[in-house]
């Protein structure tokens, strides 16, 4: 059965919604939401995060294991048992060689070992360790980078087979920064107390991690220099996670053999061929960061043989941690959970053992997730809602008076042809290439993953076009996607769960949590970076030059009003990194909010628990958003992560909509009221 449509938008005087409750009974009966989760004591118009959330705040203390404790958490913690479940299961059975099930469950095994794992101590990694160490030319340095790239490995830039953006059809190769591990350069450069301290940890932790394998301390510090060294100098060249939000100056197409004439020293033909590509097949390829790629590339021209040896070697110790034995675990952890995040202690065994499992075999796991816990009944739910949505969308473009009716009908032309993904993919992988043998290492065996993964790569995208069918997620994520260069929308089984989807539950309630999930994924389709592809998915501009600019003066907006927000005494907000996912949820709240009242407007919900419909259902989408979270990790999100903190996807966006307003009757003299004229609109 087709799982994934397309679903046009026609004649929208004569489509009307349909409601997605169960029946006219479960409605007036069941408003979906555990009112002790509220905090009744605190007023909603001055905090409404603590009025929705404030209940489950106190009930939910953060658990030693995590830096950010939520709703998403809560339902990742109830999937990551299902999951485990399933590979418990599999455990029991004895299963034919070659089949998924027991490549699954040895994997699984594997992990799971830990005796095993503490006996072999670094001993998977050595050898290379050892090859790197007698290397003493850059040449032969160079020779052994090659023999790692068909396990994925990468040193400096990164690369991947994807969509050309301006060909959306097409695949293609694309260069991209890369090479530091602490990710964001303002690790490496910013000055303020807070990010120097986490440099300066992290200096300790790479000395550390360089004597666990076995390393002197004199040669741990000299590489732990070196390291830095090279790692700064990537950094002062890569552009701003805010910068990188500009698909135009992200995009630069050029002939491999102009790109091999100006980067000599990265040597990407001898990379490619390495990792199996036919040249043939690469006529072209797209730099994503030229400034990055330049300065990568003088940075390798003057390189030493003890620089590059270093590098490398800390990069294959970085791929290797987590997989080795339990001191080397925690030793990674005391920098990246403590220092980075604020965790007190890490995972237990069972639980990052199926994360692993999961991150290399995740559709197989899927596969079997889908068919014991994901009924057809909720795909076709979410099928509604989707088209409901849809119809919400489209009218709220018609009712802009700041766009044409040239870029209107070039918007509800790209939402028709959304495609929309729900549950599961209807063809899977084929892994049959994957060989998990029990004799040899857990680490060994990642690494033949990594190979697979690779192969699999070439095989399917090299000179290929693209496949729309292709998931990026698999089917038990808690998440949700839009691509813009498919133009789809997708909602993996594992978040149409509670508090996203119940559906027992009444409208206000589904439309407030995984309606506005919906309509934030459609939005995405025309925030500030998805505005710049079509209905085809091709980096085009449908706009016209006046729209454009009126949509930019609108954006900006955002931007000024999410940065003046202090997450920290010290910290703010950063706007313009998290315009998108902003953009987003204000959209995403706008629609599901008129797709609600249009789909209940013959059967108006009634009051239940004493609250009326519309502030339930701004109550549902509050809730999905209740969590606690450590200073370290509010640091850490704020540099790193595209959405707003989760306090302020409620306090930061509600009060720019007006039908919150007459929900809770918010007066001047509230907190969180913000003058009509000065509310931030799009759409």
């Amino acid at each position: 059965m087709k799982i994934k449509s397309i679903i046009p938008i026609v004649a929208l005087a004569t489509v009307s919604m349909t409601s997605v409750a169960q029946n006219p009974q479960s409605q007036q009966l069941r408003s979906g939401l555990d009112m002790s989760n509220m905090d009744n004591s605190v007023k909603p118009q001055d905090d409404f995060f603590h009025y929705a959330c404030g209940g489950w705040v106190k009930k939910n203390p953060l658990p030693a294991a995590f830096s950010r404790y939520g709703s998403f958490d809560v339902l990742g913690e109830d999937n990551n048992k299902r999951i485990n479940g399933i590979l418990q299961e599999l455990l029991e059975n004895t299963y034919s060689e070659g089949t998924i099930e027991k490549k699954l469950s040895d994997l699984y095994k594997l992990a799971m070992n830990e005796q095993r794992r503490n006996a072999d101590g670094v001993s998977p990694l050595m050898p290379i360790l050892k090859k790197m160490e007698k290397a003493k030319t850059k040449e032969a340095l160079f020779k052994i980078q090659l023999e790692l790239v068909p396990y994925g490995d990468s040193e400096f830039i990164g690369m991947y087979f994807g969509a050309d953006e301006k060909n959306a059809k097409q695949n293609i190769l694309n260069v991209v920064q890369s090479g530091t591990t602490l990710g964001q350069k303002e690790y490496y450069l910013d000055t303020d107390s807070a990010t120097t301290a986490i440099r300066e940890a992290y200096k300790k932790h790479i000395v550390r991690m360089f004597q666990m394998f076995g390393f002197n301390a004199k040669a741990a510090q000299k590489k732990m220099e070196n390291v830095m060294r090279l790692e700064t100098e990537l950094a002062k060249v890569s552009k701003s996670n805010t910068e990188l939000r500009d698909p135009e100056a992200n995009y630069n197409k050029m002939a491999l053999s102009e790109f091999m004439a100006k980067y000599p020293h990265i040597n990407i033909d001898k990379v490619l061929v390495a990792s199996g590509v036919d040249l043939n097949l690469v006529k072209d390829l797209v730099v994503g960061q030229v400034g990055f790629v330049a300065g990568a590339d003088k940075l390798l021209s003057a390189i030493t043989p003890d620089e590059y040896r270093d590098y490398m070697e800390w990069g294959q110790i970085m791929s290797a941690a987590a997989y080795l034995s339990d001191d080397v675990i925690a030793a990674n952890f005391d920098f990246f959970g403590k220092t980075m995040s604020g965790r007190k202690e890490n995972h237990p065994l069972w639980k990052r053992a199926t994360s692993q499992v999961e991150s290399q075999m995740g559709q197989a796991l899927g596969k079997i997730y889908v068919e014991k816990y994901f009924p057809a009944s909720s795909k076709e739910r979410m099928k509604t809602l989707v088209h409901n949505l849809q119809i919400a969308l489209a009218k709220r473009i018609e009712a802009q008076d700041w766009m044409s009716e040239e870029t209107k009908k070039n918007a509800v032309d790209k939402l028709n042809a959304f495609y929309v993904k729900i549950g599961y993919p209807d063809k899977w992988i084929d892994m049959s290439d994957l060989n998990i043998d029990p004799a040899k290492s857990y680490y060994s065996n990642i690494e033949e993953c990594r190979r697979f993964w690779n192969k699999w790569v070439i095989a399917t995208k090299v000179g290929k076009p693209v496949d729309k069918d292709e998931w990026q997620m698999s089917p038990q994520t808690i998440n949700a996607y839009y691509n813009p260069t498919t133009n789809e929308i997708c909602f993996p089984a594992g978040i149409l769960q509670v508090p996203f989807f119940d559906p027992t539950a009444d409208d206000a309630f589904n439309y407030g949590a995984i309606g506005v999930v919906i309509g934030h994924e459609m939005t995405h389709g025309f925030d500030d970076q998805g505005r710049h592809y079509d209905k085809d998915g091709n980096m085009k501009d449908w706009w016209t030059e006046n729209d454009g600019k009126n949509f930019n003066e609108r954006a900006d907006g955002y931007a000024k009003f999410y940065s003046n927000i202090k997450v920290l005494p010290d910290l703010n907000a950063n706007g313009r990194f998290t315009l998108g996912e902003n953009l987003a949820d204000h959209g995403g709240l706008m629609v599901a909010y008129e797709a609600y009242k249009e789909a209940t407007k013959n059967n108006p919900l009634p009051v239940i628990d004493g609250l009326t419909a519309d502030q339930r259902f701004f109550i549902a989408y509050s809730q999905v958003w209740a969590a606690n979270i450590t200073d370290a990790e509010i640091r850490n999100r704020t540099k790193s992560d595209p959405h707003s903190l989760g306090m302020w996807r409620v306090n930061g966006a509600l009060p720019h909509i007006n039908m919150w307003y007459d929900a809770f009757n918010v007066k001047p003299t509230d907190k969180l009221f913000v003058p009509a004229d000065q509310r931030l609109k799009l759409w």
